[in-house]
């Protein structure tokens, strides 16, 4: 069985992709004790999964998977986008960040609170072969944060159904998630 090492230390993350990626042993980096940080400064999510993909199967001699992903607000041309993580600075909390976007946001209403989760998974071979999918799904910004499962941005992306994705429970959640659509993409390209 092909062997793939996945760049992260997130346990959900890491059991997702080996719930999809089924005919392939998933690693993470915390399995083989590497403790690599790629800075992320691409102008996109694509750009950045690409470069920690390639960056980390380069160093570990190992076919690689990396992702980037963030929260793109229409009104707003697409921001926090690429810098979600970090729009705020380093070290501000994800309850932080939610309240300076619902405060941003606090006047606008529903059809201009659009918001995407975004995210691009990158595939690298030693090979030099490269594979990139990219999903999201669409809901909007919530007047107020709500639920209890999920992290960062789940208690304030709100879907179509009313409930913001903290309000999803585990199952719910994995099935429609962007992570989940741009893994499928991946399995069937690696086919």
């Amino acid at each position: 069985m092909e062997k793939i090492l996945v760049a992260t230390t997130n346990k959900g993350k890491l059991r997702e992709i080996k719930e999809i990626l089924t005919d392939f042993e998933i690693v993470s980096l915390e399995d083989i004790n590497c403790k690599i940080d790629v800075l992320e400064d691409g102008k996109t999510f694509k750009e950045n999964a690409l470069k920690k993909a390639i960056e980390i199967s380069k160093a570990t001699n190992m076919n690689c998977i990396a992702d980037d992903s963030g929260l793109c607000i229409d009104e707003f041309d697409g921001w926090p986008g690429v810098i979600t993580d970090r729009f705020l600075g380093e070290g501000v909390t994800w309850e932080e960040k939610n309240e300076y976007i619902l405060n941003k946001m606090k006047d606008l209403p529903k059809e201009k609170r659009i918001a995407r989760h975004c995210v691009s998974i990158a595939y690298v071979e030693l090979s030099g072969k490269e594979i990139v999918v990219q999903a999201e799904n669409i809901g909007h910004i919530a007047d107020a944060p709500r639920g209890e499962n999920g992290f960062g941005f789940d208690v304030i992306f709100e879907l179509e159904d009313g409930r913001t994705q903290a309000e999803l429970s585990a199952d719910e959640k994995n099935t429609i998630s962007s992570r989940r659509k741009a893994l499928e993409m991946l399995k069937e390209r690696l086919g």
